[in-house]
C-alpha cells in the first residue's frame, strides 16, 4: 500500500538522496546539484529522519548504502531519471531520447569504464551517453537501457552476449606495501564483502602450503573502494588483474608474489545489447567498448594459474 501523496518526501530531498546514491559521495553529489556539501548532507539527514532509518553508512571516503537505502535507491533512481528525461524532452524537443544508456556494475564502471571514457568523448564528441551503475541484473528493454556490461558466468548471460575478456585474480598492493611484505612485515588484507567466494581471502589462500598468519581484515561493500584503499597503501587486495591493468602498468599497483598461485575467476565481463539491430548511436558506443576490450591483455602468471575451486559458487 502506498503512502498518501501529501506525506511523500519532497523532490529536493529525493534529488539529494539519488545524487548521493549515484556517486556514493556527498561531495560529488553536491557538485552535481550545484549545492554545498553541508546542504546535501542536511537533505540526506532530513530524508533519513522522514523514513525513520539510515540510508547511508558514512565511510572515510564517500558513503555506502544500508539495506534500506539500496532498496529505496532501486525505486528512486529510475523515477528521477524519468523526470530528468521528461524535463529534457520538454525543454529540448526530445533530444534526451537519443542518449545512449549504458549500465554496469559499480566495480566495472568505476575501475574499467570511467577511466577510458575520455577516449569515447574524443572519438564521438557529439554523442550523448547516460551512465548508470547497478549491481543487479536488469531487463534492458523494460528499464530503458541500451547497453549493459555484465560480470557473470557464461551460463548466466544470453546467447547473444559478447565475451569481452576473462578475469584473473592475484594479490595487488601499493609498491610500498609490496616492499614491506618482502621485508616480512605484516599488512592488512582488503576484501570485497561479496557473495562470490573467489573474491574472499579465505578462498584465495586455501591452497597455501602453510596457513598464513592472522592479519587485520578491512572489508568494503564496493570493489572500487577496495581499489582506492589499495592505491592509498592501506593493505593488500585481491586484484582483478584485467580490470586493473592500467594501474599496474603505470606502477600505481604491484602484483605481489605469495605462497599460493593466481586464480582464474569463473566470471567474465560481457557486453549485452537491448536490440539486435541497435540505432547508430548505440552501435558507436558498442563498437568503442569492443575496441577497448580488445586491448585488454589476458594476464598470465609465470607459474600455472589455478582454477576456481568447484565448491565456490555465486
Amino acid at each position: 500500500m502506498s503512502v498518501p501523496l501529501a506525506r511523500l518526501f519532497s523532490l529536493d530531498l529525493l534529488k539529494a538522496f539519488v545524487a548521493t546514491g549515484r556517486r556514493l559521495s556527498i561531495t560529488q553529489a553536491a557538485d552535481d546539484l550545484c549545492l554545498t556539501q553541508s546542504a546535501v548532507s542536511r537533505q540526506v539527514h532530513a530524508l533519513e529522519a522522514q523514513v525513520g532509518t539510515r540510508l547511508f553508512v558514512r565511510l572515510q571516503r564517500g558513503v555506502a548504502f544500508t539495506s534500506a537505502g539500496e532498496r529505496l535507491f532501486r525505486s528512486a533512481d529510475p523515477a528521477v531519471q524519468q523526470l530528468q528525461e521528461a524535463a529534457a524532452e520538454l525543454a529540448g524537443g526530445g533530444s534526451a531520447a537519443h542518449a545512449v544508456t549504458l549500465t554496469a556494475s559499480v566495480g566495472v564502471m568505476a575501475v574499467w569504464l570511467l577511466p577510458r571514457l575520455s577516449r569515447l568523448q574524443g572519438r564521438h564528441p557529439g554523442l550523448d551517453v547516460r551512465l548508470s551503475t547497478n549491481n543487479r541484473v536488469s531487463d534492458l528493454r523494460a528499464d530503458g537501457i541500451d547497453i549493459a556490461l555484465r560480470y557473470a558466468r557464461e551460463g548466466a548471460v544470453p546467447s547473444a552476449a559478447l565475451r569481452l575478456f576473462d578475469e584473473t585474480l592475484a594479490p595487488v598492493g601499493h609498491p610500498r606495501v609490496a616492499q614491506a611484505l618482502a621485508r616480512g612485515e605484516p599488512c592488512p588484507l582488503l576484501e570485497y564483502d561479496d557473495t562470490r567466494t573467489w573474491l574472499h581471502w579465505r578462498t584465495w589462500l586455501a591452497d597455501a602450503s602453510s596457513p598464513p598468519p592472522r592479519r587485520q581484515m578491512m572489508r568494503f561493500n564496493q570493489y572500487d573502494q577496495v581499489v582506492q584503499a589499495a592505491l592509498a597503501g592501506q593493505g593488500l587486495a585481491i586484484g582483478r588483474i584485467e580490470l586493473l591493468q592500467p594501474l599496474i602498468d603505470s606502477g600505481q599497483l604491484s602484483i605481489v608474489e605469495m605462497a599460493c598461485k593466481p586464480m582464474k575467476s569463473p566470471y567474465a565481463i560481457w557486453l549485452l545489447l537491448a536490440d539486435e539491430q541497435p540505432r547508430e548511436q548505440v552501435r558507436q558506443v558498442a563498437d568503442w567498448i569492443r575496441a577497448e576490450a580488445a586491448q585488454v591483455r589476458q594476464w598470465r602468471a609465470p607459474a600455472a594459474v589455478r582454477e576456481q575451486p568447484a565448491a565456490a559458487t555465486g
